[in-house]
């Protein structure tokens, strides 16, 4: 089975450019069937009411549970106070199986993290680059499973994505996927370094084209279990409950501020724009 852990869905309500305007399905899940992709799983594109977004995801995976996961996308500055709620409807009346947070909408949160640990959930996290964060999400939070996309850059920040290898090696619930990566060098040592089971495959679609994506997976080589591994395996792990009994009580932590500033491409954007 291949199963693709990093996709867009939904309309968005920003009108800046592809990211918060629209992730349409039809075109992915050609290119999806055609390269033998089976399972997807689908995250809102960005929007100023994640509430909104993620509803309408839930319809895009209930109209074809077989077909898709859903991850319920948070802004932990907007959000702030009501993840707890916004995750448990997600959760609870959605089916969705994780978290996504982006950089670009603000600083991930002990308060989205706690929720994450609370419904045992994974957390797919942007960080834009800013892989230093991960060794305080690895240490604060070592029962909550975080998949780092791009291996830590889509602005192909190589430096990043060196320094991420590092942090796969040495955290057990750090993890990456395949999505947008260019320098086929850097994944190929993230796989011998850290292992195929620390890297999940991912498109990163509609934008990508997931077949070709997939081909960087295909191109590494890797031993049937191992590449067996990369392209559902880890995600199925991941998505395994871990036997916690979930709490549906309100999580009050304190929470950053939100970003400030002008609109702007959140993969043009370097970590000193924000």
């Amino acid at each position: 089975m291949i199963i693709d852990c990093h996709c867009h869905a939904g309309k968005g309500d920003g009108l800046t450019g592809p990211w918060d305007t629209a992730a349409p399905l039809r075109g992915y899940l050609r290119r999806a069937d055609a390269a033998g992709i089976e399972r997807t799983v689908l995250f809102a594109a960005f929007h100023s009411d994640y509430r909104t977004a993620n509803r309408g995801v839930a319809a895009i995976v209930r109209s074809r549970p077989d077909r898709f996961f859903g991850f319920a996308f948070v802004h932990p500055a907007r959000d702030r106070g009501r993840v707890e709620p916004l995750v448990r409807e997600a959760v609870e009346e959605h089916g969705f199986r994780g978290i996504k947070v982006h950089r670009y909408d603000a600083r991930i949160t002990r308060e989205v993290c706690e929720v994450a640990r609370a419904y045992a959930l994974p957390v797919l996290y942007d960080l834009m680059g800013e892989v230093s964060a991960v060794e305080l999400l690895a240490g604060e939070y070592p029962d909550v499973r975080f998949i780092i996309p791009h291996l830590g850059s889509f602005a192909d920040d190589w430096r990043a994505q060196l320094a991420m290898i590092d942090h796969l090696v040495r955290h057990p619930n750090i993890h990456t996927d395949t999505s947008g990566i260019r320098r086929f060098d850097l994944l190929a040592m993230a796989a011998r370094r850290a292992g195929a089971g620390k890297i999940l495959f991912g498109s990163d679609g509609p934008y990508l084209h997931p077949g070709l994506e997939l081909a960087k997976v295909r191109a590494l080589g890797l031993p049937p279990a191992a590449e067996e591994q990369v392209l559902s395996g880890n995600l199925l792990r991941l998505l395994r409950p871990l036997g916690r009994e979930v709490r549906r009580t309100a999580i009050a932590v304190a929470a950053g501020g939100p970003l400030q500033g002008e609109a702007r491409d959140p993969w043009a954007a370097g970590p000193a724009a924000v």
